[in-house]
């Protein structure tokens, strides 16, 4: 038996990964097998044939930033021309249209606009709140919330038990990247560390509110460092799940390969086998994390399909609306239907979300039985 059949193996009985085997994983070209393996893993936790999406839209409320991150081609510095700043009408009137059309989140983000006040991010969620109250802000990467704490001279708990209090949700897991501060120094050095970014999310753990993992990789970052960034987000879904936080803190898992073109990064683009295998390897590592959501935005919608057969068992968010990534040049704008289209064509049923993961609506051909299993899980 080989190396990777024995991790493979060890995987499938439950039994955790370590640093070096997932180095091993990550290294190898035995990808359909780890895919295989993955997958196997991802039905334990979901046996349904169901593949679920959530109906949502990013709100891009600022594209000010101080922090000049070398791969982000959104940004603009503090004082330039192309610098805006939404007015609360247009977020509204966005929000609107996304319950209009049955939206039930929100993912709204932005630059390190050192020119907000934190009373504009309380006022905000209030206001929405206000007009929204069955609307789930998923909002606020660790980052703009890091610099929140900065402008506001406020502890982190403090800032982020007011954001709860005000109307913040569930927090994203934006501004990742890689999980190891030798790269993070390398792309982006005014970001702050990777505990800098933990700490966001165990506070938020702390405070109730559940968040996402991210990893955006094809940085320049070691498999090492890969292997890293995915033990160190296991290590804080430990730590909740140990001390009986009042959340079940990370719900989900999502990667995907750095997009170099229009930013400051010149690297060559991940080839899309390797987003299937950073797929299939996240899912045998992260054995305490349920989902794992395809990147159809960065992989188009295709190798988002056929990474529902690699450990995922999500397809994202439908994207109303996304600048950030389509700033870098790489967007696939997906439809309802199409995400309905592409999933049946997985072999999959498909249901819609909410950011809970709750179901709240399956289209298909479920029959009565699969369907009552669904709704009572």
């Amino acid at each position: 038996m080989s190396a990777i059949d024995r991790i493979l193996d060890k995987a499938l009985r439950g039994e955790r990964i370590g640093l070096e085997e997932g180095m091993e994983l990550l290294a190898s070209d035995q990808i359909e097998k780890m895919g295989h393996t993955a997958n196997q893993i991802m039905l334990k936790k979901h046996p349904e044939p169901i593949t679920t999406f959530v109906v949502g839209r990013n709100v891009n409320y600022t594209n000010i930033c101080d922090v000049y991150c070398r791969f982000c081609a959104f940004y603009r510095a503090p004082g330039s021309k192309e610098g805006y700043v939404l007015d609360d009408e247009v977020i509204l009137n966005k929000i609107q249209e996304t319950v209009d059309v049955g939206g039930t989140e929100i993912l709204m983000q932005g630059g390190t606009n050192p020119n907000l006040p934190f009373s504009y991010y309380l006022d905000l969620l209030r206001k929405i709140k206000a007009r929204f109250p069955q609307i789930t802000m998923h909002s606020f990467s660790p980052a703009e919330i890091q610099k929140m704490k900065v402008v506001s001279g406020l502890s982190l708990d403090e800032v982020v038990s007011q954001l709860h209090e005000a109307g913040l949700d569930s927090l994203p897991g934006g501004g990742a990247e890689i999980l190891d501060d030798r790269t993070r120094r390398k792309i982006s050095r005014l970001k702050g560390s990777w505990t800098d970014w933990m700490d966001v999310m165990n506070s938020a753990h702390r405070h109730g509110m559940n968040t996402t993992a991210t990893m955006v990789y094809g940085l320049g970052e070691t498999i090492e460092e890969r292997a890293l960034h995915i033990l160190r987000v296991r290590d804080e879904q430990d730590r909740v799940l140990a001390n009986g936080y009042p959340t079940p803190g990370f719900l989900a898992f999502i990667s995907w390969p750095f997009q170099p073109d229009n930013t400051n990064l010149k690297l060559e683009k991940a080839k899309p086998e390797e987003y299937l295998r950073m797929v299939a390897v996240s899912r045998i590592m992260l054995d305490n994390i349920d989902n794992f959501q395809s990147s159809w935005v960065t992989m188009g919608p295709e190798m988002g399909k056929l990474s529902l057969s690699y450990g995922c068992n999500d397809f994202g968010s439908t994207m109303i609306e996304e600048n950030v990534v389509s700033a870098a040049g790489t967007t696939h704008k997906v439809n309802i239907d199409l995400i309905l289209q592409l999933i049946r064509e997985a072999g999959k049923i498909p249901a819609q979300r909410d950011t809970k993961y709750n179901i709240l609506r399956m289209f298909g051909d479920a029959d009565k039985a699969e369907r009552d299993f669904v709704m009572q899980n």
